[in-house]
Parts: structure tokens; sequence; C-alpha cells
């Protein structure tokens, strides 16, 4: 019951880190972290270990 829960929580999470890594986040220079896009890629992969376990 909590698989589906953590795949979609993975998979929406990791999405809106990322476009808000792009969209919201930047230093000086204009150019967004590389930090918000690794959270982001591993909470996508949390979805997806999530999706394959799911009977």
């Amino acid at each position: 019951m909590y698989v589906p829960a953590i795949m979609v929580i993975g998979f929406v999470g990791g999405l809106l880190m990322i476009l808000g890594n792009y969209l919201f986040t930047s230093d000086a220079l204009g150019t967004p972290s590389n930090w918000y896009l690794l959270g982001g890629l591993g909470l996508v992969l949390v979805g997806i270990l999530a999706a394959t376990q799911y009977r």
C-alpha cells in the first residue's frame, strides 16, 4: 500500500526539484546549482526503484 505513494512522491518530488533548480535558484552568475539537480535525480531514482517493487 505504501509503494505507490513512495513511487509518486519520488517522481513528482524529483521533477519539482529539477524544475525548481532551473527556474528559481541561481548563484551570482545566474547558473543553477548541481546539488539540486543531483537531489532531484536521486528522488526520481527512488521512484523508479519503488516502481520495480510494485506488484
